[in-house]
């Protein structure tokens, strides 16, 4: 933070952040980071005159500047008004400034905007907020779990503007029911604002009045969207739950309808040229935007990898009304039938789509690596490039590993080079041994519809040495930009995951000692750690459950300005260069990368820390966002493939366990329903979280995580997303045979 010189005689000259902010603006004024500092020299409250007079701003337009300057600080939680009205510095000690998480039970927590743990909030404290909303909260003590209370102080910024659910009348009063379970809080809707809805129908309302302490929130139908079982309507109920932003504003469609639909010849001046290189894109069979493309060479120590990719920066400016949308919607959205882009078709389908046989503008990684693996060094630059093939990873791995003749012969200008290629990839699957990333063995699946757009069945996600040898080509382009961008301390955004919590890591190290394992080395693990662990379970008949266990003791990653490393991928540094059509923080990266090129000094970034900050917090939340849209879709799907299943008998595997009951996963059908714990035999069961089991008083029959179970689905419930299974009254090895409870704990698994 940016401190104020005592005795100053120039303000302005005083601000470490002059240069970025004439940059920014025609008339500039001082920075946040320099306002905050006065905040934090003063140590108190501070009235909007007192910081005029701090600043010396005297002119009308500076006066309207600051009062903008404040309220954006005010909206992003860096300062707060008191009652008064003067200006208070948000601090970790006494407020504390988040985002909303609701939990669906009516309590929910504070997700602070700076490091530290979550707040505690009361349903009480929740009535006048919604998930998602950002506000101010005052640390108000510590509960008896320890964990640290707030109470609300001032909501900075509502998430929620329309809600979708079905609406429900009594006595001529309308009560939406939002469908996001998330949104606890049912919305009133009067009698003049049922828009022609009829009871039970699915519909979109605007939220007319927030709640607060004292009332509920009110609203007006703005949309029917119809019956629950129409084709697609998950989906148009998901974009409109998650507040998913699908139409383009009006500036946007103008600044795009300019946009040819090839790179012009002037674009392409100045830019070093890769067309007569080899380069080709490996993607999935039905994707239809190309973001990377790779080619390598041998050197004499190794290989020298080009990973191209689309230079999204060369058409989408800082401060357009492009930019800001793709801001706003921070990641492409992909459901099970449709895509909704970060940035429009013409760019993310055409010119920042590398298709076969077309110049690109692209940024290009050249990455020197090692015949052990190991990324040496780079350099960044802009190019023009031609694919000279689009492959899928099915033909890709059939031209190198199954030596395909027929595949080679089409495909005979890029065999020589998908050939060094598969050689640098097991260089660096090597390299990525020796690091010691963990590489957890799991299942995605992928939803198959028929020609009705009905749920026909779901599949495993096959992967192969294509999909392995591209991932690797984006891990070495990733690390390699995060390197060059922490040598020459340009701010940015970086992709971070740290390490497990304290309180995870013990739950972890009581499981694996009751199945006789331990986590190698200190007590403050590394990703090592668990690599050597994943390796030593293989085989073993538990395998899954460790794994499980292992994997569910770890953190989320997330975007940040401040660089923590990578855990699970072992890295020092590492951030998202390779994916700029459909993420946001890719932009942010490529724009720091170019700034490098200028030779600009880092203050004089157009990005300050703290914005990079707020961008990372944005994106992280809408990464979250996309991911609980997406399987808020599949659950409805599978509910719906599940609903003529009913009276069914499956086999299963319990996939999680909890105090209420069992989940089973669906043998070869991918799908999770609860055995509530009410379901079970007649006897008293006791949840033990250490072992992830319920062990019977009586009986002391067992089920644990990673148990064969026979089920019945007994009920499917769409609404909820909510899939009932009971135990099957026949078939073998649906629970395991009693034991004493005395024997129970000394069992372990064969190795």
């Amino acid at each position: 933070m940016a401190r104020r010189p005592k005795n100053r005689t120039n303000p302005r000259a005083a601000d470490p952040y002059r240069e970025r902010e004439a940059k920014q603006y025609e008339n500039p004024i001082p920075s946040r980071e320099y306002i905050l500092g006065i905040l934090e020299e003063e140590g108190a409250p501070l009235g909007f005159n007192e910081i005029l007079d701090q600043l010396e701003l005297e002119a009308e337009d500076e006066r309207i500047a600051l009062q903008r300057r404040l309220s954006a600080m005010e909206r992003d939680g860096q300062v707060v008004r008191n009652r008064r009205g003067s200006f208070c510095l948000v601090n970790k000690k006494d407020l504390v400034a988040g985002r909303i998480i609701a939990h669906p039970d009516g309590f929910g927590f504070l997700k602070p905007d700076e490091d530290g743990n979550d707040l505690f909030m009361a349903p009480k404290q929740m009535r006048m907020v919604m998930h998602g909303d950002r506000a101010v909260a005052r640390i108000t003590g510590v509960d008896r779990r320890g964990r640290r209370e707030g109470a609300i102080v001032e909501v900075l910024e509502r998430a929620n503007r329309t809600l979708v659910g079905h609406l429900y009348i009594e006595s001529g009063v309308g009560f939406l029911v939002p469908d996001n379970k998330r949104l606890t809080q049912e919305l009133v809707i009067p009698e003049s604002a049922f828009g022609g809805a009829k009871p039970g129908q699915i519909v979109v309302a605007e939220i007319v009045e927030q709640p607060t302490r004292r009332t509920q929130a009110v609203g007006k139908v703005i949309e029917v969207l119809g019956d629950q079982m129409a084709p697609g309507m998950e989906v148009d109920i998901a974009v409109r739950s998650f507040d998913l932003p699908q139409e383009w504003p009006q500036a946007v469609l103008d600044e795009v309808a300019g946009l040819a639909p090839e790179v012009e010849e002037s674009q392409k001046a100045g830019r070093k040229d890769l067309r007569k290189l080899p380069l080709v894109t490996i993607d999935g069979a039905d994707a239809k935007d190309f973001d990377d493309a790779v080619y390598c060479e041998p050197t004499p120590k190794g290989w020298k990898l080009y990973v191209a990719i689309a230079d999204v920066s060369a058409y989408v400016r800082p401060g357009t009304a492009l930019d800001q949308e793709g801001w706003k919607r921070g990641n492409s959205v992909y459901f099970p039938d449709r895509v909704i882009p970060m940035l429009p078709e013409i760019l993310s389908n055409g010119l920042c789509s590398l298709n076969p046989k077309v110049d690109r503008l692209c940024m290009v990684a050249e990455v020197y690596v090692t015949a052990e693996g190991k990324v040496m060094r780079s350099r960044f630059f802009e190019g023009v490039m031609h694919s000279h093939a689009r492959l899928t990873y099915e033909k890709a791995a059939a031209i190198v590993v199954e030596q395909d003749p027929a595949l080679r012969q089409e495909y005979a200008e890029v065999v020589a080079p998908l050939e060094e290629l598969y050689r640098l990839f097991k260089a660096l699957q090597k390299g990525r041994a020796e690091r010691g990333a963990i590489d957890f063995d799991t299942t995605e699946t992928v939803i198959r519809f028929n020609a009705d757009k009905k749920v026909d069945r779901i599949e495993p996600v096959q992967r192969n040495d294509a999909h392995r040898l591209i991932e690797e080509c984006m891990l070495a382009a990733n690390v390699a930009a995060a390197r060059t961008l922490l040598r020459k301390k340009t701010p940015a955004l970086y992709r971070i995951h740290e390490g497990p919590q304290e309180e995870r890591l013990d739950s972890l190290r009581q499981f694996l000692g009751e199945v006789g394992l331990s986590l190698p080395g200190s007590k403050k693990p590394k990703a090592e750690d668990y690599a050597k662990l994943l390796e030593q379970i293989k085989g073993r008949p538990d395998f899954h459950l460790i794994q499980t266990v292992m994997l569910r003791s770890l953190s989320q990653a997330v975007y940040s300005s401040k660089n923590v490393g990578h855990f699970g991928l072992s890295f020092p540094a590492y951030t998202h260069f390779t994916s700029p059509i459909r993420r946001y923080p890719d932009l942010v990266v490529h724009r720091a990368l170019k700034y490098q090129l200028t030779g600009g000094e880092p203050e004089g970034f157009e990005y300050s820390p703290s914005q990079l900050q707020t961008i990372g917090e944005h994106c992280s939340a809408t990464e979250r966002r996309a991911d609980e849209a997406t399987r808020d879709v599949e659950d409805w799907l599978k509910c719906e493939f599940m609903m003529d299943k009913v009276g069914e008998e499956f086999d299963g595997i319990i996939s999680s366990v909890n105090s209420f009951g069992l989940f089973v996963e669906l043998q070869g059908i991918y799908i999770d329903g609860l055995v509530h714990i009410s379901a079970l035999d007649n006897d008293y069961y006791h949840f033990e979280p250490v072992g992830h089991r319920l062990s019977g008083e009586r009986s002391g029959t067992v089920y644990r995580l990673g148990d064969p179970l026979r089920v019945k689905v007994a009920a499917v419930n769409l609404d909820d997303r909510k899939i009932d299974f009971v135990l099957a009254e026949s078939g073998e090895g649906q629970q395991r045979p009693a034991k004493k409870r005395g024997a129970r704990r000394s069992r372990k698994p064969k190795t």
